[in-house]
C-alpha cells in the first residue's frame, strides 16, 4: 500500500501542467495556419484600425514572436488599457483572437476650488485634453504640476485631488480636479543657528527665501527652501567643511499664516589641503604642473577645487595636444597634520594628431571657407591655442551662431579625427523702413546685405565668404548712397581685395555741426593681406570729388576759401592688429590700428596732405557679463605742397555721440570766429572708457566718461585742457538692428550747450 501511494505521488509531479491550469494560453500545434482573426469588445476604436496595426493574418502561419509584436504596436497607440490574446481551434487551423479593453475618452474636465488664480491659467497646465484617450498617468501628473506651481506661488499648504467618472455604456470619463488652495503662507522670521564660519547676514544672502519685508512678500516656498539649505552646505564645503549638514525646523506662530523658520548649521571640521603629490608625469616636470593648481598645500579644501584642478591639469594636457590624458585623484586624511594630503595621478597616454578636418552642419557655406580660417591641419598635433583661435576666426566671419568641436578616435591610436560643428546664423537681408538719430535726424532706408556672398554661385549667390552691400539712405540732413563688395580671399591665398562706390550729401544744420553743404561722390579701391596671426595689413587708392557750398556770407575769408569742387587722389596704408575674442561682442583682448593716408602731391588731384591717424582699444572682461572698455583715438593731418591748407572736409572734429557726448555734434575744436560754426582742425585726441553690463537678455546698460579735443594746428596738439564728458546708456538688439540711447553731460561749462545734458540715439540696421 505504502509503495502505491509513492507511486501515486511520482506520476502526479511528473505529469505536466497545462497551460489553461497555470493562466496562459494554449500553445499553438506546431505550423498551425490562422484561419480567422478577430477583435472583441472593442467599442470607440475600429476594427479596421485594429487590424491596420497587427501583422497576424489568415492565411499566414502563426507566430507566437509575430503575435507579441503584435501586442506592442496595440499598446503603442495609447487606445488601450489591457489586450489579451486568445487562440483556439478553427476549421482545421486556428482562430486569433484579440480581446481589447479600450481607454475612456475623456469627455470633460470640470476645474473647482482655484480662487487666487482664473480657470484659465490653471486648465493652461493641465495636459489631458476633452476628447482625447484618458491617460490616467497623465492625470497624475497634470495633478502634481497644478500643486508645484501654487507651492511656487506661496501656497504651500495646498492639496489638489482628482477623480474620474466613467459611464461604462458610453466608455467615457469625466475628470474632476478639485483644489483646496489653503492659505498663503509668509515667513515671519529666520532663525540661523550654530553658524560660527559665517554670520547670518551671509548665510541669508545665499537664500532665496526671504523673511516678509517691504521688498519681499516673504512667501514660503518648500522647493526653492530645498535648495536654498543645498546652497547653505555648498558655501560651506567651499569653505572647507565637508561633514557640514543643516537641520531645519518651520514653526506656525500664533499669527494666522505665519512661519517661523529655524536653520541649524552642524558646522563639523574645517579641513585644509596637505600635501600635494603629482605621480605618472613624464613629460612635463611637476612644477609646471603645480602652477595650474588653485589649491595649494595649506589652503582651504574642498571637492570643487579638487575638479577644478582636475580640469585645469586636463587642459595643461589638452593645449599641447595630450587630449585623452586621464587624472585620478585620491584623498587621505593625515591624522599627524590633521590635513587632506592630494595626490594627482595622470596617465598621459600618446601625444594625438589631427587625422582628418571634418566639418558638419554648414548647409550654404562651402567647406573652403571654414577651412581656411582653421589654424590647425591635418598631420599636427591637438593645440588648444590654436583651436581657440580658429574658432575666434570662425566666429568673426559673422556666419555662425555656433561653433564646436567634437573628435572621433581611427584606427590609429595616436590620430583623432577633429570635427568642426557649425551652425550657420542669418547671413543675408533685405531691409527697408525709417528711423531717428541725433547724428542724421530723420531718415528712410533700403539695403541689400549679404555677408556670406558668392558671385559665382547662381542662383542663390551665397556661401562664398564674400561681403556685398548696397545701400540707399536719405534723410532730412544726409542722403547717403553705396555699394561695396570685398572678396577676402583672392586664388584662395589670404590677401583681400574690395572696392567701394558711394555718393553722399549733407546739408548745412546748426543742430549738426554743418555750417555749410557738402556733396562727395567718388570711390575706393582695396588690397589687403594677412599678416600673422593677429597682424593685417591694407593699400587703399582713394579718387573722390569734393563740392562746398552754401557757406554763410558773414564767414571769415578763410572759411569762404573752402567753397567749391576739388578732386581729392590719395593712397592710404593701414595695419591692424587685433587680438579679441569676437569683433562683434568684444569682452577680452585689444585692437590697435595706424594708418597713414597721402593726397596729392605724386598722386594729383587738387589738394595736398598727409594724415596719420592711430586707435587703440582694450577689452577687460570684470566678471560675468561685465566689460571694461578703454578706447584711444588720435590723429594730425597736414598741408603740403601747393595746398596752403588743410580742406575744412578732411579736417578733424569732435563731440556727439560718436567721439564726446554730452555735447552737441561737431561743437568741440575750433570754430569759425564770426558764425561760430565748427571748422575742424589738423589735430585731434579722443579717449572713452565704458563699462558694459548686462540688465536682460538682448539689453545691456552702460556707464561711460568721454574726454579729448581738437586743436587747429599740429603743432597745437596736447595745449590746454581737455574737454570731458560722464554719462549713462543703453544697449538693445532688435530685430532690426542694435538700438544705442546715450544720455551723457558735459563737465566743461564753456563748451556744452545744454546744462541739463544731451541725449544721443542711434540704430544701425544691419544685423
Amino acid at each position: 500500500m505504502r509503495l502505491l501511494f509513492i507511486l501515486l505521488m511520482i506520476a502526479a509531479f511528473y505529469t505536466p501542467m497545462s497551460r489553461e491550469s497555470a493562466g496562459e494560453e494554449p500553445l499553438p500545434p506546431a505550423k498551425k495556419i490562422v484561419k480567422a482573426v478577430e477583435i472583441k469588445q472593442n467599442k470607440a476604436v475600429s476594427e479596421s484600425f485594429i487590424l491596420s496595426k497587427i501583422k497576424t493574418k489568415a492565411g499566414a502561419e502563426f507566430s507566437q514572436n509575430i503575435a507579441n509584436e503584435d501586442l506592442k504596436r496595440l499598446y503603442a497607440t495609447g487606445q488601450f488599457r489591457d489586450i489579451k490574446i486568445d487562440l483556439s481551434d478553427y476549421d482545421g487551423g486556428l482562430k486569433v483572437t484579440f480581446i481589447v479593453i479600450e481607454k475612456e475618452i475623456l469627455r470633460e474636465i470640470k476645474i473647482s476650488g482655484n480662487r487666487a488664480f482664473k480657470k484659465k491659467r490653471i486648465e493652461s497646465l493641465v495636459k489631458s485634453k476633452a476628447g482625447e484617450v484618458l491617460d490616467r498617468r497623465q492625470v497624475k501628473e497634470d495633478v502634481k504640476e497644478i500643486a508645484q506651481f501654487y507651492a511656487k506661488k506661496g501656497f504651500s499648504r495646498v492639496n489638489v485631488e482628482d477623480e474620474i467618472n466613467v459611464d461604462e455604456a458610453t466608455n467615457e470619463a469625466r475628470l474632476y480636479i478639485s483644489i483646496d488652495e489653503g492659505k498663503k503662507i509668509r515667513i515671519k522670521k529666520i532663525t540661523i543657528e550654530g553658524n560660527e564660519e559665517f554670520n547670518d547676514k551671509k548665510v541669508l544672502k545665499v537664500m532665496t527665501t526671504k523673511r516678509r519685508t517691504l521688498i519681499s512678500s516673504g512667501f514660503f516656498k518648500k522647493d526653492t527652501f530645498d535648495i536654498d539649505i543645498e546652497k547653505i552646505i555648498a558655501m560651506y564645503k567651499r569653505a572647507g567643511y565637508m561633514d557640514v549638514h543643516a537641520e531645519e525646523k518651520l514653526d506656525y506662530d500664533t499669527e494666522p499664516g505665519r512661519l517661523l523658520i529655524t536653520i541649524k548649521v552642524l558646522e563639523g571640521r574645517k579641513y585644509m589641503a596637505g600635501d600635494i603629490v603629482i605621480k605618472g608625469n613624464k613629460i612635463f616636470p611637476k612644477d609646471d604642473i603645480m602652477e595650474k593648481l588653485n589649491m595649494k598645500s595649506g589652503s582651504v579644501f574642498s571637492q570643487d577645487n579638487i575638479r577644478r584642478d582636475i580640469s585645469g591639469i586636463q587642459g595643461y594636457y589638452f593645449e599641447n595636444g595630450y587630449i585623452n590624458a586621464e587624472i585620478k585623484s585620491d584623498t587621505t586624511f593625515n591624522k599627524d597634520t590633521e590635513r587632506v594630503d592630494i595626490t594627482y595621478d595622470i596617465t598621459e597616454n600618446e601625444l594625438v594628431y589631427v587625422n582628418k578636418l571634418i566639418i558638419k552642419g554648414n548647409v550654404k557655406t562651402k567647406d573652403a571657407v571654414i577651412r581656411r580660417e582653421m589654424k590647425i591641419v591635418p598631420g599636427e598635433h591637438f593645440d588648444g591655442k590654436k583651436l581657440r583661435r580658429s574658432k575666434e576666426n570662425l566666429y568673426n566671419l559673422g556666419f555662425f551662431e555656433e561653433v564646436t568641436y567634437d573628435t572621433e578616435p581611427t584606427s590609429e591610436a595616436d590620430k583623432q579625427d577633429l570635427i568642426v560643428n557649425v551652425k550657420e546664423a542669418k547671413t543675408g537681408e533685405l531691409s527697408f523702413g525709417a528711423g531717428y538719430s541725433t547724428v542724421q535726424d530723420f531718415v528712410g532706408f533700403a539695403e541689400i546685405k549679404q555677408n556670406n556672398f558668392d558671385l559665382f554661385n547662381f542662383p542663390t549667390f551665397t556661401g562664398g565668404g564674400q561681403n556685398l552691400k548696397l545701400r540707399g539712405e536719405v534723410g532730412t540732413v544726409a542722403t547717403d548712397y553705396e555699394l561695396s563688395f570685398t572678396e577676402p580671399w583672392i586664388f584662395d591665398r589670404p590677401v583681400s581685395f574690395g572696392f567701394d562706390l558711394y555718393k553722399k550729401t549733407i546739408s548745412e544744420s546748426e543742430s549738426f555741426g554743418y555750417g555749410y553743404d557738402e556733396k562727395r561722390q567718388g570711390g575706393v579701391l582695396r588690397l589687403g593681406k594677412s599678416l600673422g596671426e593677429y597682424t593685417k595689413g591694407n593699400i587703399s587708392y582713394r579718387l573722390e570729388e569734393i563740392d562746398i557750398s552754401n557757406i554763410p556770407e558773414d564767414a571769415t575769408a578763410d572759411f569762404k576759401l573752402e567753397e567749391g569742387s576739388n578732386t581729392i587722389k590719395s593712397v592710404a596704408l593701414l595695419l591692424t592688429k587685433d587680438t579679441r575674442d569676437n569683433i562683434f561682442n568684444p569682452t577680452t583682448g585689444w585692437v590697435r590700428t595706424g594708418s597713414v593716408e597721402v593726397a596729392g602731391g605724386p598722386f594729383g588731384g587738387d589738394k595736398d596732405f598727409i594724415k596719420y591717424i592711430g586707435t587703440s582699444a582694450w577689452y577687460f572682461p570684470i566678471f560675468g557679463e561685465n566689460v571694461l572698455e578703454l578706447k584711444l583715438r588720435a590723429g594730425i593731418v597736414d598741408a603740403f605742397s601747393d595746398s596752403p591748407s588743410v580742406p575744412i572736409y578732411e579736417r578733424f572734429y569732435a563731440g556727439g555721440a560718436n567721439t564726446i557726448r554730452g555735447y552737441r555734434e561737431r561743437r568741440v575744436g575750433p570754430k569759425d570766429p564770426n558764425t561760430d560754426d565748427p571748422i575742424g582742425g589738423e589735430s585731434m585726441f579722443v579717449g572713452n572708457a565704458e563699462y558694459l553690463f548686462p540688465i536682460m537678455k538682448s539689453l545691456k546698460g552702460a556707464v561711460f566718461y568721454d574726454v579729448g579735443n581738437v586743436w587747429p594746428l599740429v603743432e597745437d596738439f596736447g595745449e590746454g585742457s581737455l574737454v570731458s564728458s560722464v554719462g549713462v546708456g543703453v544697449r538693445m538688439k532688435t530685430p532690426i538692428g542694435p538700438l544705442k540711447l546715450d544720455w551723457g553731460y558735459g563737465l566743461d561749462s564753456d563748451t556744452r550747450q545744454d546744462d541739463t545734458g544731451r541725449f544721443h540715439f542711434s540704430m544701425s540696421y544691419g544685423f
